[in-house]
């Protein structure tokens, strides 16, 4: 597929008030990914063309100013009104000197890069001292105000819509989403809960859940059904399991169950992704059923980005299709591959945290992560290589790079790509009449700039986008209900909301 060119309908409105350019590889690069990387830090919501991707007469500096580079380089990974740090746990310390530490030196084991190099001490200081003033008065203002008003009429390009509030009530980090034919819906918290939400809009643990390693990006990740659940009532659960002979190693296994009442029974692992490693991001994971019963199954790189994808020899930087019962389809591109891990279906994949079929054609579509830029979309076919990290629009987080390669023969093209990054989540299209012309457009969470990203789709083009619900919270997923509605999963506090066509 050709690289993707600018076009007129491609101009974002970016609601900061600055701008900033790309880099060039001699130039220091001002980041900062604290604790465990949760996404790309990137910064522009423009989507660009290859030769505009890295403009060797473009560079980024230090600002001076420690909000502007927090906003700038932070915000993606922990939301720019640092949200992601009010009541959480700090894994490695909350002082001064913690903070400081942890930026300049780094947890790579954790996805936390070092940037001593690339940041001053003073300019590391500064921040420091920004993020603990800000989340102190963040904390203040959870404790004196409510809820963030939904309420009102939003106009899109195409529709006008109003939002529904079906619960506020998810504790943690929602994550997944998946509706009953009932009507009731299943939503995953990363912590380890899986939540049935009623048509009273009730919220009810469901337990049965199997264990799962909540650290860094790990967790209860996504949830799906069986296309026959009417009859078998089986649920799946992507999550990150601990090596049962080595608790400090992790990795994405999928787990089926059926659900009685609001109960988990007949719990079995049927997918592991091996090895298990000690790191603990970039797990992926989604779960998506094709036309034919196949399950897909998105596993990332693990951080070992220059060891697996590119290799067939293991699980990791892939996406597998296995039968429902977790069997391998013995017409997988690889099957008869020696040495290949056999479920494996494409390869060369970063950090997919998004999958979704096309209502029409049927065709898989992804969604990934970019390093520092480069986040992308991508149509699955058997045996093909999405290139990672071969070929990329993206860099290191410190301002390096790791290839000079946007493109190469055998390794496929994004159907679209961001550069810097939005930093995507969970991804759906709309199928149906119900939204109008929103039908077969491709809706992309965004956690850096707390949105939804609508992608106007032309057959398997984008012809244009807008962003919706600006500033509602950190996006994790948007799931295409069985009742004819999109749902959306937000964080900050953990929401599941409907939005409503007005007719």
């Amino acid at each position: 597929m050709a690289p993707i060119t600018p076009n007129p309908f491609s101009e974002i409105t970016f609601n900061l008030k600055y701008t900033y350019k790309w880099l060039k590889t001699s130039t220091k690069l001002v980041m900062f990914s604290f604790l465990s990387v949760l996404l790309s830090c990137n910064n522009s919501l423009e989507p660009v063309s290859p030769e505009d991707a890295i403009d060797p007469d473009n560079e980024i500096m230090d600002s001076g100013d420690a909000a502007l580079n927090y906003r700038n380089n932070c915000g993606g990974c922990h939301g720019q009104d640092l949200g992601s740090f009010v009541e959480r746990e700090w894994t490695y310390g909350d002082s001064q000197e913690n903070i400081i530490n942890s930026i300049t030196d780094g947890y790579a084991g954790n996805g936390m890069p070092a940037y001593g190099s690339a940041l001053s001490a003073q300019a590391i200081e500064d921040l420091t001292n920004f993020i603990l003033t800000e989340i102190d008065g963040k904390t203040k203002a959870m404790l004196e105000e409510d809820n963030p008003d939904l309420s009102g009429l939003i106009t899109s390009d195409d529709l006008t819509f109003r939002l529904e509030t079906i619960t506020d009530e998810i504790p943690g980090i929602p994550w997944g989403i998946a509706q009953l034919p009932n009507g009731e819906i299943l939503v995953t918290e990363r912590g380890g809960g899986l939540f049935l939400v009623r048509n009273d809009k009730q919220l009810i643990e469901i337990t049965g859940v199997p264990d799962v390693a909540s650290q860094g990006q790990g967790g209860l990740l996504d949830v799906l059904i069986h296309p026959d659940f009417e009859n078998n009532s089986l649920v799946y659960l992507s999550y990150s399991r601990i090596n049962p002979n080595n608790s400090s190693e992790r990795t994405t296994a999928v787990a089926r169950a059926r659900l009685e009442g609001n109960n988990l029974v007949e719990v079995e692992n049927i997918f592991t992704a091996l090895p298990y490693l000690n790191s603990s991001h970039h797990y992926g994971s989604r779960l998506v059923f094709d036309n034919n019963g196949y399950v897909y199954v998105s596993v990332g790189d693990r951080g070992n980005r220059d060891a697996y994808p590119q290799e067939l020899d293991n699980a990791h930087g892939k996406i597998h299709r296995i039968h429902d019962d977790g069997q391998i389809p013995t017409d997988n591109p690889f099957y008869n591959t020696s040495g290949a891990v056999n479920s494996i279906f494409t390869y060369g994949t970063r950090n997919p945290q998004g999958m979704s079929l096309h209502p029409e054609t049927g065709a898989l579509w992804e969604g990934e992560h970019g390093p520092q830029g480069g986040d992308e979309i991508n149509i699955l076919e058997a045996g093909n290589n999405n290139g990672w990290p071969v070929i990329s629009y993206g860099i290191n987080y410190d301002g390096t790079t790791f290839t000079d390669l946007t493109a190469l023969a055998g390794m496929e093209q994004p159907v679209y790509y961001w550069t810097p990054s939005i930093a995507p989540c969970g991804m759906t299209f709309v199928s149906g009449e119900f939204y109008g012309n929103w039908k077969n457009d491709l809706f992309v969470s965004s956690l850096k700039f707390e949105y939804l990203h609508r992608l106007k789709m032309n057959g398997n083009e984008v012809i244009g986008h807008e962003t919706l619900v600006d500033g509602i919270g950190r996006v994790r997923d948007a799931h295409m209900g069985t009742d004819g509605y999109l749902y959306i999963a937000v964080e900050g506090p953990g929401r599941l909301i409907r939005l409503v066509p007005e007719q």
